[in-house]
């Protein structure tokens, strides 16, 4: 007689592709399904196909202003963390003993929600009686964004090996010339990963302009939000996404080329 045993064990075996399914379910439904929401309400009116959104918003010379506005404070606040991470990131990339502790001090404040951030900057500049304008907005700006611009570039720098630094001052160059013509050209992935993720988020931002200027910025981030929150014009808000949405691919795009140039540059 065939015994059947009494414990019977199930088989169980996972592919590599089924552990994706999960996530690509999150993307469907959190990423993909608003993005064509947006572009349906972008070009429907009235329950009409029709290119009257971007008519409102073109015609509209606020919603441009507003645009430019933010393209030109999310390319000082780049600039000025940029000018400001550069040197902290190389001064951290020089000490290897301590460098993980210094930077977790620069990461520390990423570990708190960026409204809580804002609002404890707002009432500091409260206290002290600073007048909210675009000056706070900008010191806003940066200070949220700044450990964005440090950490690539403090990857980048700690990555650069030290015979590169030896062959240049070996052939009689000063710790200035080692700096501009040695590390910085090598460094060069790493600025453009911090300009990247700090321009792109920075002309996107809403509630920092909104907070820090007591209502009197407004951003194309508040902008879109005003929108959709206040229920003005749906339409015109996903024409506005939209737009947002070509100038991040377009400045992934170009950072991604300025990128593979300066890798080629470096190589050769």
């Amino acid at each position: 007689m065939n015994k059947t045993p009494k414990n019977k064990k199930l088989n169980l075996s996972f592919s590599r592709k089924s552990l994706a399914y999960p996530y690509v379910l999150f993307l469907i439904v959190f990423v993909v399904l608003p993005l064509v929401l947006i572009l349906i309400n972008a070009f429907v009116a009235d329950g009409q196909l029709t290119f009257q959104n971007f008519i409102d918003f073109f015609s509209d010379g606020s919603g441009l202003t507003v645009l430019g506005n933010s393209l030109v404070i999310g390319f000082v606040t780049t600039l000025l963390c940029l000018v400001l991470g550069y040197p902290v990131a190389y001064f951290l990339s020089k000490y290897h003993a301590s460098s993980k502790v210094l930077v977790l001090l620069f990461v520390l404040p990423m570990w708190v929600n960026f409204l809580i951030r804002t609002l404890s900057t707002k009432a500091i500049f409260l206290a002290l009686d600073v007048e909210l304008g675009m000056g706070t907005v900008v010191f806003g700006m940066v200070y949220n964004y700044l450990p964005f611009m440090i950490l690539p570039l403090h990857t980048t720098l700690s990555s650069i090996s030290n015979s590169y630094i030896e062959a240049s001052e070996d052939l009689g160059a000063d710790k200035l010339t080692v700096l501009i013509k040695t590390v910085l050209p090598l460094s060069v992935p790493g600025i453009i990963s911090g300009i990247t993720m700090t321009f792109i988020p920075a002309i996107s931002t809403f509630a920092i302009s909104e907070l820090l200027s007591n209502r009197q910025i407004y951003l194309f981030g508040d902008s879109i939000n005003m929108q959709f929150t206040t229920g003005q014009n749906f339409g015109v808000g996903s024409v506005m996404s939209l737009i947002m949405l070509v100038i991040v691919v377009l400045g992934n795009l170009l950072m991604n080329k300025f990128n593979k140039e300066g890798n080629t540059r470096s190589v050769l």
